[in-house]
């Protein structure tokens, strides 16, 4: 009976992250779950504190890169590289979509897929604004479908993958072996699904007539921060240390040098925040700490086992489709959490392996909510006065996405 009810209370409480009823915020969702988990005692206070103290890393790099963006934001940063992008596009559509994916693909392999969606969403919702564009959702869809498809090209890429590896994480150079192929080949697939859905948007006409407004000496720190955060974080990857304390680093560093030269108040930047972002981890953290009680980590890795004894080839098919579907009825930070305990409890070759990888990191581009990386982007959509609906996102992911899936698993045995 106590299995029963904390699958009943968690999937209510997933499924109120991903559906969002009443469009109230993600997070009071997460957080009820996990208060009914102890209100009901089905988790004791020391573990569900154990389950949140998992997220302790994730927290900090996800504050970090939200102070990042936020202080950008405030000294018009993304303005500015707006204009930029749109005086090189010289008038065209797709040259403009060309350049935004480019630079989508670089800022999750060297700042995480969740970057991505903080820090490049208001860049490209100002470019598109002062192009004077119609229609900008097809080139902002570029940031959510990027933030996944790119975000196992480095182990910083994507938190999600510091949860499935754990304290086994393969070393860079292997870790390229493993991955290079398979990133560029899900980047490429992506790119090409995705402006061939979006060609219609190439119609439109953009303004060429931009003036390209001066950088601020704040705009200008804040810049050189962000590029600072991205080669800490690569030499912290390559040296095998936790990513979220340098990154709050870097992040609080770059905001506290910015205000300090512009004598600007703090409050603003911190007011900017999306903080409901950190208890809506810390909620999932407590569910799965709650869903490992029932014996499901027990449970998956015998059925793994059983499948690679059977097939491994099959077996990577199978877990990489699997994980890739889970993510978007669980949400990637949650699916990978379980994933991670599976994998790391059992002798897992590394070709499945890299297949749930894959399809943890890949497999959200399915539907809006399945990464925190797509919630970050509707959150940054919604401050943009955007909005996209579930359907319109998983009738373009569910060609999207399988398609680069079933490539980047393909390309696995070259």
């Amino acid at each position: 009976m106590t299995n029963i009810l904390i699958w009943i209370i968690s999937f209510l409480a997933i499924a109120g992250v991903i559906i969002r009823p009443f469009k109230v915020t993600e997070a009071v969702y997460a957080i009820s779950g996990a208060a009914l988990l102890l209100l009901f005692q089905l988790i004791t206070p020391s573990d569900a504190f154990y389950g949140v103290a998992k997220g302790l890393d994730v927290y900090l790099f996800l504050t970090g890169m939200m102070l990042l963006a936020e202080t950008a934001r405030e000294e018009k940063l993304f303005d500015w590289l707006a204009a930029h992008a749109t005086l090189r596009a010289r008038g065209s559509s797709g040259k403009l979509f060309l350049l935004i994916y480019l630079v989508g693909v670089i800022v999750t392999t060297f700042l995480s897929n969740d970057a991505t969606a903080v820090v490049l969403t208001p860049a490209v919702a100002a470019a598109v604004k002062a192009a004077k564009v119609e229609k900008p959702l097809p080139y902002l869809l570029i940031c959510a479908f990027i933030a996944n498809a790119a975000s196992f090209m480095l182990p910083i890429s994507n938190p999600a993958n510091l949860v499935i590896y754990g304290k086994q994480m393969p070393s860079l150079m292997h870790w390229l072996s493993l991955f290079l192929i398979p990133s560029i080949c899900a980047i490429t697939v992506t790119y090409f699904m995705l402006r061939f859905s979006q060609r219609d948007c190439f119609k439109q006409k953009i303004r060429i007539d931009i003036s390209l407004p001066q950088l601020s000496p704040g705009g200008k720190t804040a810049l050189i921060g962000i590029c600072g955060t991205a080669a800490v974080l690569l030499a912290a990857s390559a040296w095998n240390i936790q990513l979220g304390l340098p990154t709050l680093i870097t992040g609080i560093t770059t905001s506290a040098i910015v205000l300090a030269r512009a004598r600007k108040n703090p409050v603003n930047v911190i007011k900017g925040i999306s903080w409901a972002v950190l208890p809506l981890v810390a909620g999932l953290f407590v569910v799965v700490e709650a869903l490992n009680k029932t014996g499901m980590t027990q449970h998956l890795s015998a059925m793994l086992n059983d499948a690679i004894a059977r097939s491994e080839t099959a077996a990577v098919w199978l877990s990489g489709t699997v994980t890739a579907v889970a993510c978007n009825l669980m949400n990637n930070l949650p699916a990978g959490l379980i994933a991670g305990n599976v994998l790391q409890s059992t002798h897992t070759p590394d070709m499945v392996k890299s297949a749930v990888l894959i399809g943890i990191d890949l497999g959200p581009n399915l539907s809006i909510t399945g990464s925190l990386a797509t919630i970050l982007w509707l959150v940054a959509l919604r401050r943009e006065g955007q909005e996209v609906s579930a359907w319109t996102f998983l009738k373009l992911g569910s060609v999207i996405m399988t398609a680069a899936l079933i490539v980047a698993i393909l390309s696995l045995w070259i």
